[in-house]
């Protein structure tokens, strides 16, 4: 495969093979080309032609770039937007951040692809949140579906008031195009 805008690894970083799942490690020195660095991670091309995803926290030192923070809205600073945050509904929470996750393969949010079938909130903020996640894959042999429900966990968990998190993926009823939103057709040209 020939890597366009090839960059040589600067340090040795883990990732998982898309779309398998697999654990493999890219030894430093090896020629990688950034296909998108969305949400929490980078979905990167080798030069023999595989695809892998790492967490966005290993990559900027191993690629040797800085990859670029979304702007804070105007004139919010750090406590305004906690305490913002903290009044808001627990359900919003939850879908801002399953709308950070997305696709290794498609540079759509798992929102908006239609991959989240439903998320439920039990529990008191007193007693702590538990929210539980049904969530599917575009294709039933894709083998990311348990990395990316540890990210929904790890990310949910974050949340203020929420004790515990568990994502399942299903493929009942099987995920087809008509459950993407219009905004995902068209950001990928199916309109």
């Amino acid at each position: 495969m020939k890597l366009t805008n090839a960059v040589k690894l600067k340090k040795s970083v883990s990732g998982w093979l898309v779309p398998a799942g697999v654990p493999v490690t890219l030894k430093r020195g090896a020629s990688v080309e950034i296909m998108q660095a969305l949400g929490d991670s980078i979905t990167l091309a080798t030069a023999d032609g595989r695809l892998v995803r790492i967490d966005a926290d290993y990559g900027p030192p191993a690629l040797g770039i800085k990859l670029a923070e979304p702007a804070p809205p105007a004139g919010a600073n750090s406590r305004s937007r906690i305490a913002a945050r903290a009044k808001r509904p627990i359900e919003e929470l939850v879908l801002e951040q399953l709308r950070t996750c997305y696709d290794p393969e498609i540079p759509v949010n798992i929102v908006e692809l239609g991959l989240i079938y439903e998320y439920k909130i039990t529990g008191t903020k007193k007693t702590g949140l538990k929210v539980a996640v049904t969530m599917t894959l575009t294709a039933v042999g894709c083998g990311m579906g348990e990395v990316i429900a540890r990210e929904i966990e790890a990310k949910i968990k974050r949340l203020p008031g929420v004790k515990s998190c568990t994502c399942t993926v299903t493929f009942d009823p099987p995920w087809d195009q008509s459950r993407m939103s219009e905004s995902a057709r068209l950001q990928l040209g199916l309109l």
